[in-house]
């Protein structure tokens, strides 16, 4: 399988939550696009000239340069949602925002405390718990947020949890949250999980193009 000149390109970052949200929704959607890994701390012109923000996830077609990642989750499943991740309730966007929101917030006050010395790390950690209580009560009796079935609020939010978890594992795994655990788990142990973690060398204009998902 190969790309043309005309297949989008997504810039990304293998560890990001917002690039990974990208990718996952571009794998369920079953689309391909040119990957090209940027390196943040080294951004690539040429990405730079696509999205002068200079975050990724970026996509950019031959129409329109999309810059965020859940309108980049948007435009791979408005062609193709062969799982049904965008029939789910309005209450979805809600959960949704207030990841992005409020909880993404308190979790990058927790997990880098060093660039908040006027706030206590753990009073945000408090904050973003709030948020992780009620999603853990959200899904207790059900796989997903919404019952037996994946949808977009859970892609679009498990990467952030994910990100929470990893900054204190062994606290994450001790505290009274035994849905979200579940809930958590089942992703990271999923194809769907390792097809989105592969490492991938940085990107350099020239570079033979790199098929994301990778071909069978």
């Amino acid at each position: 399988m190969s790309l043309d000149a005309s297949s989008p390109v997504l810039y990304s970052f293998r560890r990001c939550p917002y690039a990974m949200r990208a990718r996952v929704a571009i794998l369920a959607s079953g689309l391909t696009v040119e990957l090209r890994e940027i390196v943040l701390r080294e951004k690539a012109p040429e990405f730079l000239a696509s999205s002068p923000k200079g975050t990724v996830p970026v996509l950019v077609t031959p129409s329109v340069v999309i810059e965020e990642s859940l309108e980049v989750m948007l435009w791979a499943l408005d062609q193709s949602d062969p799982e049904s991740w965008l029939v789910m309730p309005e209450a979805g966007y809600e959960w949704i925002a207030r990841c992005d929101g409020p909880f993404k917030t308190a979790l990058d006050h927790t997990k880098y405390a060093v660039r908040y010395p006027d706030l206590d790390p753990e009073q945000e950690r408090g904050r973003a718990a709030e948020f992780l209580l009620d999603l853990n009560s959200q899904i207790a009796s059900s796989d997903w947020i919404f019952g037996a079935t994946c949808t977009l609020a859970d892609m679009a939010i498990v990467p952030f949890i994910r990100q929470f978890a990893n900054s204190d594992r062994s606290r994450f795994d001790a505290q009274p949250w035994p849905n979200l655990q579940r809930w958590l788990s089942r992703f990271l142990a999923s194809d769907r999980f390792v097809s989105i973690m592969t490492k991938y060398p940085e990107w350099q204009a020239g570079d033979r193009p790199v098929i994301f998902p990778n071909p069978p």
